[in-house]
């Protein structure tokens, strides 16, 4: 009984094995190839999937997700012969898993060499100026020669990224002093700017403000005008109002002769033909100075009504 006890596990081994051989789950976003006798049968999609024992064998699994790999820096000429190392960084995805297989050996090395080769054609016909500013371009082209390459291989390139150019020390040092010196120089322009317009407010502040203050003065000048041409107006208008004698107004008269004399400069002042009539109307008034007034009235009558030029006493 024991030969048979083991025959019989040794059958259930193998058929476990046989059912674990033929049941393949596939998962999804991915692909297997299977080959009968070394000759390549089918594909098998993602989900489970039913293959000959012993006879069917997976040759190889492939994830159909997009994938990205970073290359490794390439030194790189440009136009101007100078050396550039460059990374790249590749977004691809397959495609078509039978060709990804027997198409080509290993598409990861394939895609690399291939970067690698066409970046040098494309930064050969640039200068570092152009390849440091035209990395838009450089991916474009880039992208449109690895996608031609790679179809054939079942593999789609979607996107080719440059991650870093990096020139030689030297040159990157020449180009900082020369972001150097444009910081400087934009930084002294904006200051002299800066200088330039604020004499260009303060000037116009000042012009503002004398205008403004001119303005005020002839304002306030005017309404000073006014203001006394409207006293003058008002007196005029109470003195005839009031209907005054010819002796009130006379006094009034002598009364501002004083004021007409003020000041040490004036060294001469004329006495006007009218003070002999005012000393008339005030005679009338006052009889202690009748005398004065009649002789004033007498000198002025025979001086034909004219002025008489009198010197001011100066005093030292």
């Amino acid at each position: 009984m024991e030969p048979v006890i083991i025959v019989l596990v040794i059958l259930v081994v193998l058929v476990f094995i046989a059912l674990i051989k033929t049941i393949q789950v596939i998962p999804q976003a991915s692909a297997a190839i299977v080959e009968r006798f070394g000759r390549y049968t089918r594909t098998l999609n993602a989900g489970l999937n039913i293959v000959v024992p012993f006879i069917d064998t997976i040759r190889n699994r492939i994830d159909l997700r997009e994938q990205v790999v970073p290359f490794p820096p390439q030194p790189v000429i440009t136009q101007d012969n100078l050396v550039v190392n460059i990374d790249t960084v590749i977004y691809y995805q397959v495609t078509d898993a039978r060709a990804a297989t027997y198409e080509v050996a290993s598409y990861i090395q394939a895609i690399e060499q291939l970067t690698v080769t066409t970046l040098r054609n494309i930064i050969g016909g640039m200068d570092l100026e152009r390849t440091l500013t035209s990395r838009e371009e450089i991916n474009a082209a880039l992208r449109g020669v690895l996608d031609e390459a790679t179809g054939k291989w079942g593999i789609r390139v979607n996107r080719v990224e440059l991650k870093a150019i990096e020139p030689p020390t030297s040159i990157q040092d020449s180009m900082e002093k020369q972001m150097r010196a444009d910081r400087d120089k934009r930084a002294a322009i904006l200051t002299a700017e800066g200088t330039r317009q604020a004499a260009i407010l303060t000037a116009e502040g000042e012009k503002q403000s004398q205008i403004l203050r001119a303005e005020g003065e002839a304002k306030a000048a005017a309404l000073r005008a006014e203001g006394e041409a409207q006293a003058v107006r008002t007196v005029f208008e109470a003195i005839h109002a009031g209907d005054p004698d010819q002796k009130l107004l006379s006094y009034q008269y002598l009364q501002m002769l004083p004021k007409i004399a003020e000041g040490d400069a004036n060294k001469l002042w004329i006495v006007p033909s009218e003070i002999g009539d005012a000393l008339k109307g005030l005679s009338g008034a006052m009889g202690n100075f009748g005398n004065f007034g009649g002789n004033s009235g007498g000198n002025n009558s025979g001086n034909g009504g004219g002025s008489e030029r009198r010197e001011k006493p100066s005093i030292d």
